[in-house]
This record gives structure tokens, sequence and C-alpha cells, in this order.
């Protein structure tokens, strides 16, 4: 059983995005988390391979280390039998986010990785969880451990929105989202998200009621606005890299669209305390002092792309687009800024 690796980079086909769905804001997570580590690109995505999710993966998105077993155990309770509703061109698609789900004590999960390395022992893996009593089912194991871990297959007919995608996606990184304790934050975000490159989005009430599943809740447009916008719109401005506003437009005398207008902010401070950040990384938000326009105008430069086209395929979401190509080498360089040696960083400014 391999465990997946994850740069954080969760790529959404735009259907997606805009699907009707209502889930927790644990169950949003653990989904995210699982779609980070999903490969990218061309690479074919076995619809039974299993995602495991951790303590470290919750941590990373905010959660305190002193609540991530309830917070992973609470994601898993009802999360199998959520659905979504995704628009196609033939009609609506009705399907579930997941195909299984469980979560298991981690006492020998290292030594049982160890002895069921290959994926396709994956099931005899499980098994061994079963023998060693690790697996969460009894109330003395589901409250005695604090490493739990959780194990999700996505649901089939989720796939083909999640993996190889060439064209109408969105990308987003989940670092941006770490400490959102909404799940309307989480909806409005990935919203913006799509537009991205404009930093301007335009959606119908009725369309935005149906995809955060509000059916016949705040039906009065202030309730609307105080319970679901107004608390969205401040937590994205708290913890996010983007400052967003928010304005009604009306169609004759009833409100009939939300807008949203965005940037990135000039000068951002990571306010969420990442425990499990290496403190040897480069800063979050800024590089060499470079902030995230300057970043940009690095990455759109034309010595820039000649001399570092080589880190990305062709064929993966950053090399489809001039907007996906800006946003990966941004996160890359700060991330990891070894990567670029062949000039000082700041010279691609001067050409």
């Amino acid at each position: 059983m391999k465990q997946n690796k994850s740069n954080g980079l969760v790529v959404l086909d735009n259907k997606l995005i805009r699907a009707s769905y209502k889930l927790t804001v644990n169950e949003i997570r653990l989904i995210l988390v699982a779609i980070s580590q999903m490969p990218k690109g061309d690479e074919p995505v076995d619809p039974k391979k299993a995602y495991y999710i951790t303590k470290d993966d919750f941590v990373r998105l905010g959660v305190e280390p002193k609540n991530v077993a309830r917070e992973i155990r609470s994601a898993c309770k009802d999360l199998l039998g959520r659905t979504l509703t995704i628009k196609t061109p033939i009609g609506d698609l009705g399907t579930h986010w997941v195909h299984n789900i469980l979560h298991f004590k981690s006492e020998l999960f290292e030594r049982l990785k160890r002895e069921y390395p290959n994926s396709e022992n994956d099931e005899e893996f499980i098994n061994s969880l079963r023998l060693h009593n690790l697996m969460d089912s009894l109330p003395i194991i589901a409250n005695s451990d604090d490493n739990i871990i959780a194990r999700v297959v996505l649901h089939e007919d989720v796939i083909p929105y999640i993996s190889q995608l060439k064209q109408q996606f969105t990308q987003l990184m989940l670092d941006d989202i770490a400490g959102f304790s909404s799940f309307y934050s989480y909806r409005i975000y990935l919203m913006m998200m799509q537009f991205q490159s404009t930093g301007y989005c335009k959606i119908h009430l009725d369309a935005f009621r149906e995809a955060l599943d509000l059916k016949d809740k705040y039906e009065a447009t202030k309730d609307l606005k105080v319970r679901v916008i107004d608390t969205a719109v401040d937590e994205i401005n708290e913890k996010s890299p983007y400052k967003l506003t928010y304005q009604m437009s009306k169609t004759g005398r009833k409100f009939t669209h939300l807008e949203l207008k965005f940037e990135q902010k000039r000068h951002v401070k990571n306010t969420i305390k990442d425990v499990s950040r290496d403190p040897n990384t480069s800063d979050m938000f800024t590089v060499e002092g470079l902030n995230d326009n300057q970043l940009g105008r690095i990455a759109r430069n034309k010595q820039f792309i000649a001399d570092y086209n080589h880190l990305v395929s062709s064929t993966s979401p950053a090399g489809q687009t001039e907007q996906g190509w800006e946003f990966e080498m941004i996160n890359r360089l700060k991330k990891d800024l070894t990567q670029f040696k062949k000039r000082p960083i700041r010279e691609y400014l001067e050409y």
C-alpha cells in the first residue's frame, strides 16, 4: 500500500465547480485532499485507487492538531451517502462522491505499509488492519487513537471531472484555503477561481442557490446575504490570498445576480499557524521580497519560459494555457526556489 504524495494542487472540471451539492466542512476537506493526490496531466487514473488522508493533511488545512482525530471521523461518518448533481449535455447526472470510505488506527500503520508496499495488495493490507484490530469500528478503538487515517476511493462517475483535464478546468492550492471553517467559503472560493484570470464572476442567484443546495433555505435575499455570502466573504478576505467584494444586481425590482470582484492582496500575510510547514521553505506568499504580481511577470517572461518549460509536460494543466503555466510557476517559486537556478530570479524582471 503506497501513501499518496501531494503538492496541494487541486484541479477540477468547471462542471464540478458548478455542480449542486452540500457537504460539511470536514467532508469537503477530505474530498479536496484526496483530489490533490490524484495524478495530474495525461497520467491514467485507476478508478479503484485508494487515497489516504492523514492527520498532517487536516492540520495543513488549519485544523487544530488536538481535534484532528475527531474531525477526520466526522468527515467519514456520512460521506458515503453524500450525493451531487452535475449538469451534462445530455441531462443532469446524479451520483455519489465516493465509492467507499473507511478509517482506521495507525499504531502499526508504518509496519504494515512495509509489509504490503504495493497498491495491488491494498485489500490484503486492509485485511491486515482488521486482523490487528486497527479498523475504527468499535467505540474503544474509535476514541483511542489521535493518528487516525482515512482511506477514500472516489466514485468512478466523478473521476472524469478530476483527472486528465485538458480544457474548461479550474486550479487552486490547498494552502490558499487553509483555515476555512465554512462550507460556503469553500464553494464561493471555488467559483472565484474559475475566473481568476479576470477577477470577476457573475452568477444568477437561482444557479447560486442550486449549486449550494440551499433549496428553500434563506429565501429572503437579506438572509442569504447574512447567513451565506457575508460569512464566506469575510472568511475569504481574512484567510485567502485574495481580497473579495460583492454586490447584488437587480432585474427590475428583484435581486437576480451575485457579482464577485476579487484581486490578489498586495502584501499577503499568512495568519494561519501551519504547524506542519517546513520553516526552511520560502515564505508562503513572497519570494525574495517579490509579490505575486512580480512573480506573475517573471512566470510570463519569455526567457523564463524558455529556461524552465521542461518542468511541466505539454499535456498537463500547467502546459495547456498561459494561465495554467503562470499559476503553477508562481506556486513553485513560492514552494521551492532552488528549482530555478539558471540565473538570479530578479533578472527576469529586467528583460
